[in-house]
């Protein structure tokens, strides 16, 4: 269940700046992997917010909007494909969760991160298995950075228009296998 578990331990603690942070584009054959991190004004709540896989892109959208206008600080980071390919998309992942959380400001007391681990980040954090899921801040923040993916995939495809991008956002459908067999 999606509620403020995670960060009520925190802010019952006297710790008033907490970031959540989450990824997307691990899974894709194509484009960059993209984080996000946000923190929120204590008890915040945004009323649909949840893992953005759950959600349709049309909503995904609409929160993100009232994410951005409701948050304390929402900031990205992004990591390319040809770094992906240099350092591995675990390294390119945990590079893009720092680089998005090392932006905010307020500077974070505290970071609950979406996965089994974390590793790089200075500030105190907490890991969360399946957090998308279960934290309001990091879910939050893996609707922020699919649709900020997403936007870029788009782009993608106007560049590149065979790939269908637009469609399947670098993702192995039976389509963007067909595409890279073709060109």
């Amino acid at each position: 269940m999606l509620d403020f578990h995670f960060e009520r331990r925190w802010w019952k603690s006297g710790i008033e700046y907490i970031a959540g942070v989450d990824e997307a584009g691990r899974g894709p054959l194509a484009g960059p992997v993209v984080a996000a991190a946000v923190m929120f004004p204590t008890e915040v709540w945004i009323h649909g917010v949840n893992d953005s896989k759950k959600l349709s892109p049309g909503r995904r959208e609409e929160l993100f909007d009232v994410i951005l206008r409701s948050a304390l600080n929402v900031r990205w980071g992004i990591i390319p494909h040809d770094v992906i390919d240099e350092v591995n998309i675990y390294q390119a992942t945990m590079r893009a969760m720092t680089e998005a959380v090392s932006q905010l400001n307020p500077t974070p007391q505290h970071v609950l991160v979406d996965g089994p681990r974390f590793r790089g980040m200075s500030f105190p954090n907490t890991a969360v298995v399946d957090g998308d899921a279960q934290c309001f801040s990091i879910a939050a923040a893996s609707i922020v950075a699919k649709v900020v993916r997403d936007t870029i995939m788009v782009e993608y495809d106007k560049q590149f228009p065979h790939y269908g991008f637009a469609q399947h956002k670098g993702y192995a459908t039976p389509q963007h296998l067909e595409a890279l067999r073709k060109h």
